[in-house]
């Protein structure tokens, strides 16, 4: 059977597990999802095992979390007056905010925890620090012209 090559496309299912077993992501609501080998789509680890697989094919691919989503920083655990923020909707755990960088760029910050002066938000991504195991299964491959 062939296995995909630069410039296929291919129809993906996958699960994403912390070192726990904790599934933090995946298909499952969303239905399959389709990426073109070469073009970048994916985390080059899942895209290097799918250039060895075939089509039904099942595998799990463990990625650690340097190469995940990074290593969580305490520098981006930052205090906010709360008197920078607009007064609605009230500030809770979970919510997010985007803020500028210096250079102009923004930074995704959820809310970590609400105090009477300040807010303690992370610009960590959710997943930093973590090691991810991808359970994979190639669904297709639609060979490029």
């Amino acid at each position: 059977m062939a296995t995909p090559k630069t410039g296929d496309t291919v129809v993906i299912d996958f699960s994403v597990k912390t070192a726990d077993g904790n599934v933090v992501g995946g298909t499952d609501q969303n239905g399959p999802q389709v990426v073109t080998i070469g073009k970048g789509e994916i985390m080059p680890q899942i895209e290097a095992a799918l250039e060895h697989m075939e089509e039904g094919a099942q595998q799990d691919v463990t990625i650690e979390a340097e190469q995940a989503f990074g290593p969580r920083r305490d520098e981006l655990i930052i205090e906010i007056p709360r008197s920078t923020l607009p007064p609605e909707p009230a500030p809770q755990p979970g919510m997010t905010l985007a803020a500028k960088q210096q250079d102009g760029s923004e930074m995704n910050l959820t809310i970590v925890q609400v105090g009477d002066e300040s807010v303690t938000a992370d610009g960590n991504h959710p997943l930093a620090g973590e090691d991810l195991t991808f359970g994979l299964k190639l669904v297709e491959i639609r060979q490029a012209a």
